[in-house]
């Protein structure tokens, strides 16, 4: 519906080039629209070149990877970038007290010395295509919701057959602008991935949480991964007689000295952004949703950074997990702090006010688009403790304590016992929850776990006013001695034992155990009497939000106007850019090995190196890696980025790798809700340093040789 309106939109207001960060997270097969104001900032390629279905462009070396951050191809012989926070939890599955390679990194020298990965998967892009009219087909806006449900359910399904059929392909498709417009991605799924590659945790992590979301940074964020293809290239099964997959696109190297300004594009997969929340919902968000949730994750924090520091074997186990808690932790608290020194319900309250102005210039406009805004800030005042609720259970149930695990996978078992003895499919099941037993414990640590439980356990009944129905007359602190004294969830050899021993009085046994019965109590609630009325919000809201959008294109066409990021393939582009996003300071464009030692020389343990970076910077030995004498390890861009983003390539002017998307500034993490062109900046590791890390500090010359390095 809307990909005219946004070409015509976007001529309008290309006759004004900012020199400063671009909004946006572009659909490649939309790029042409784009292409004459990304060749004003100094790109050199065409919109083909970016995009193309018919012949092998850019997009076909942009990899999802797995299916939460974005890598790269960079020789014909399948290798991929990606992100060191993206691989992690890969390197830590393959880490143990012998084979340390979170702490001294890993380097296969052949290809027989990659290691497997279940279940990690690397996807191709295969072609975008809008759909939208032939999803709507036969839908009929006044037939009952049911009736157009089943319409375009059944219109969805025919496409996504006849896209697959006769292909190896798989095929999906996504709902954009809230349902004003639907694409279907077709898209090539690799299952055999196997690790390269990775620094230390000193330069894959190097700042850790306190560099975490803020500049200058100085962090080699980046691993080496394989694609693995059956002999016909085509994808396959782990298999020893896989082999390296030769991709249609890879992208060469970029040894050009950059300088501030050069155009900048980053091509990926960006998750969520929420551009079109109304005043009252970002209000939500600062004053007591994001608060509440960064609290939470701060507990766990507390109770996770104090064992991993007392502990090699917890430091092991928990870096992942560690990881990933503080990362959504540190960014809720630089998203709260940004929206609020913009003063960003003030600014939806002017848009809002002009929104309904140009709504009541027109009688067809005031009918459809005049009582929206209303609408949606009265549902947010009204609702928004639905969604409160939802998210507190999520930090709860599904953030934190990890005992809740085994006991939701166990519910699996306790709900369709009846059903699985029948089938004949109960002990394969059974077998299922063994084996995976053996994977949870190894990363498991019950004294960890205890802190976590009784802090958060507190908190949750606190925040959401919560009664304890079973265990009335219990603390909380009391609960958690009961439960992880007594339940079998917290046990290796109880767990596996009860599951080994499984019959019908097993159910029985089940209920009677205190860590089971307190998450049943908690799940079922939440499942019954949050997740609904969540989903209720949610549903009308969108449904708003449809008609909202809509208003948008029709009533403001000389505004960019883009679809907010859903996890599929986006372009974007900017420029090498500093800022300021504080009184008095500057924040330059790029680091340099220097930042390194002067933060190392600080003694704070998030900055120790082990001896053979020292060595090598005190030589000075940077050979062809480095630009006037230096060697750049990070630089800044005015890209408009989100998660997802991580691992994206970010490209020169001639579409050749420049660096690794890993970040935002602490200042720019609000731009998941609103974009402040002169503060949002992304965050690179310069591929120069990249290939620096492997050829001169890790011995691994071999990997750069399979790239094709562009020096002018």
């Amino acid at each position: 519906m809307f990909k005219n309106l946004i070409v015509s939109c976007f001529i309008i207001s290309s006759f004004s080039i900012s020199t400063f960060a671009e909004e946006g997270m572009l659909i490649p097969s939309l790029i042409s629209a784009f292409e004459s104001n990304m060749q004003a900032m100094g790109m050199k390629l065409s919109a083909k070149d970016i995009y193309d279905v018919n012949h092998s462009s850019i997009k076909d070396a942009i990899i999802h990877f797995g299916g939460g951050c974005t890598a790269e191809i960079v020789s014909n012989q399948g290798l991929i970038l990606t992100n060191h926070h993206c691989g992690y939890s890969q390197v830590q599955s393959h880490s143990s007290l012998e084979n340390d390679y979170l702490k001294n990194g890993f380097w296969a020298k052949t290809f027989k010395d990659e290691l497997k990965n279940a279940g990690l998967t690397a996807t191709r892009m295969v072609r975008i295509d809008d759909v939208t009219s032939k999803v709507l087909l036969g839908v009929n806006s006044t037939d009952k919701e049911e009736v157009r449900f089943a319409m375009m359910k059944a219109n969805i399904e025919k496409l996504i057959k006849e896209a697959k059929e006769g292909t190896h392909f798989e095929a999906e498709i996504k709902p954009f602008n809230y349902g004003n417009d639907y694409y279907m991605i077709v898209k090539e799924v690799f299952k055999d991935v196997r690790l390269v590659g990775t620094p230390p945790n000193s330069i894959g992590k190097f700042g850790g949480d306190t560099d975490n979301w803020v500049w200058p940074r100085h962090t080699g964020d980046f691993s080496v991964f394989r694609i693995y293809a059956g002999k016909d290239n085509k994808p396959a099964d782990y298999s020893v007689d896989n082999v390296p997959y030769v991709p249609l696109h890879f992208l060469p190297i970029s040894f050009i000295d950059r300088k501030e300004g050069d155009f900048t594009m980053v091509y990926g997969f960006p998750g969520t952004t929420e551009q079109h929340l109304v005043s009252s919902q970002i209000k939500y968000i600062v004053e007591k949703e994001r608060p509440a949730r960064i609290l939470m994750r701060e507990k766990s924090l507390s109770v996770i950074n104090s064992s991993m520091r007392s502990s090699d074997e917890v430091r092991i186990k928990y870096s992942a997990k560690q990881a990933s808690i503080a990362n959504a932790y540190k960014k809720w608290i630089g998203q709260v702090g940004g929206l609020k020194e913009l003063g960003a319900v003030e600014v939806k309250k002017q848009y809002e006010k002009a929104y309904l102005e140009k709504a009541l210039s027109k009688p067809e406009w005031k009918e459809k688009y005049g009582m929206t805004i209303d609408l949606m800030n009265k549902l947010v005042e009204s609702n928004s403790n639905d969604d409160f609720k939802y998210q507190m259970g999520i930090e709860y149930l599904y953030v934190g304590p990890e005992m809740f695990d085994l006991a939701e996978a166990l519910n699996d078992i306790y709900m369709n016992y009846d059903k699985y003895l029948e089938k004949n499919e109960l002990q394969a099941k059974l077998d299922i929850l063994i084996k995976g037993a053996e994977y949870f414990f190894k990363n498991y640590d019950v004294n960890v776990d205890k802190g976590i439980f009784e802090l958060l356990n507190a908190e949750y009944v606190r925040q959401t006013k919560g009664t304890e129905e079973i265990y009335v007359n219990y603390s909380s602190k009391s609960l958690t001695n009961l439960i992880y004294s007594k339940s079998f969830l917290v046990n290796k050899d109880s767990y596996i034992s009860f599951l080994k021993n499984f019959k019908k009085s097993s159910l029985k046994k089940l209920l009677k155990d205190p860590g089971f019965a307190h998450w049943k109590l908690e799940a079922s609630n939440f499942e019954l009497n949050v997740v609904p009325n969540y989903r209720l919000f949610n549903k009308k809201m969108n449904e708003l939000l449809k008609i909202y959008v809509e208003g948008k294109f029709i009533m403001f066409p000389e505004e960019k106007h883009w679809a907010d990021a859903n996890g599929t393939l986006r372009v974007t582009y900017g420029k090498i850019e500093g800022s300021a996003p504080t009184d008095g300071m500057k924040y330059t464009e790029h680091t340099t090995t220097d930042g390194i030692i002067q933060k190392f020389n600080s003694g704070n343990p998030d900055f120790d190196l082990l001896p053979g970076l020292l060595e090598l910077y005190k030589k000075g030995d940077f050979g062809e890696y480095a630009q006037d004498g230096e060697l750049w390890v990070c630089f800044s861009g005015s890209n408009h980025t989100t998660g997802g983003n991580s691992g994206s390539p970010v490209l020169d002017k001639n579409g050749y790798l420049m660096g690794l998307n890993f970040d935002r500034t602490w200042e720019s993490t609000m731009s998941d809700y609103m974009f402040d062109p002169s503060r949002c900046r992304n965050v690179v590791v310069d591929i120069r340093y990249v290939l620096w890390v492997m050829d001169k500090y890790s011995g691994a010359k071999h990997l750069v040789d399979e790239m094709k390095l562009m020096k002018d």
